[in-house]
């Protein structure tokens, strides 16, 4: 019974914690939601593997910030997409476009992976060349 309590009320404070708006929310609710779509469009360059929206970096909250000045100041996502990517590169981007700039941020985990499955195979291949062994443990006996 106390744990099922404490799981409710965990559950309860975990609700709470997220419902409270985001120190510098834009008041109007529709432009909020659109600075939020936008963050989790846009790479965290600190942390990389999160979005603007995820991360707590000091340089997300940053730009989180310019994000909402932009979107107060009448820019479009697309301008202010722009203007992340002057500033940062295609990087920024969660989806980077594919195009000849972009080609390392697309291919380089495939070529890892390749690289990866080519000495699998090749550490394989060499054990199974290697002679036997006598089949007998040595050791104390």
């Amino acid at each position: 019974m106390i744990r099922a309590v404490l799981a409710l009320f965990i559950v309860l404070a975990a609700q709470t914690a997220q419902a409270l708006p985001a120190p510098d929310a834009l008041a109007d609710p529709a432009q909020e939601a659109r600075a939020r779509a936008l963050q989790k469009e846009l790479r965290c360059l600190v942390c990389q593997g999160e979005s603007l929206d995820e991360s707590n970096a000091s340089l997300a909250v940053d730009l989180r910030h310019l994000i909402r000045d932009r979107i107060r100041a009448g820019d479009s996502n697309a301008q202010i997409k722009d203007f992340l990517v002057s500033r940062y590169g295609d990087f920024i981007l969660m989806n980077p476009p594919f195009e000849s700039r972009t080609y390392a941020l697309w291919l380089t985990p495939f070529v890892v992976l390749m690289l990866g499955a080519g000495i699998a195979i090749w550490v394989v291949i060499r054990a199974r060349k290697s002679p036997p062994g006598d089949g007998t443990l040595t050791g104390a006996g």
